[in-house]
């Protein structure tokens, strides 16, 4: 038997929200990335695409919009429990403090994780999710 061939695989997370206009503001102003969709189309207020340059990030989709499976009944259990939004960025500490800016709920202050050797903050959105901003791997062997 030959190797078997490599394909390239790309997260694309989509996560349900209560309102994806306010969501899609407060991961932007955190993450400092853009929509991906047009702002002024209707859909924009059930879908949105954040995207950092030409890559997809994060997807958000509002809560009982459409009938699509595990994105209705918002209450049925609590949003992402054992999920985590797990994001490395290149500005941590200015991450941090957009972070700090948004209001958002720290679970965890900047740290050193020391496995992979980078900082963390562990927080959580506006709908409950918990969200983690980490710095490039080793990075804080030079911090």
């Amino acid at each position: 038997m030959g190797q078997p061939t490599r394909l390239t695989v790309r997260p694309q997370t989509l996560m349900a929200v209560r309102d994806v206009k306010a969501s899609s503001a407060w991961y932007q102003t955190l993450l400092g990335v853009g929509s991906g969709c047009d702002p002024d189309h209707p859909h924009r207020l059930v879908y949105d695409r954040l995207l950092s340059g030409d890559t997809l990030v994060l997807q958000l989709h509002r809560w009982d919009a459409e009938d699509h499976p595990n994105l209705i009944d918002p209450d049925r259990a609590p949003h992402g429990h054992g999920v985590l939004l797990w994001f490395e960025v290149d500005d941590f500490d200015a991450a941090v403090d957009r972070a700090r800016r948004l209001g958002a709920r720290i679970l965890e202050e900047p740290h050193v994780n020391p496995a992979p050797r980078h900082r963390e903050i562990w927080l959580q959105d506006p709908d409950g999710y918990v969200v983690v901003l980490a710095s490039p791997d080793g990075e804080a062997d030079a911090a």
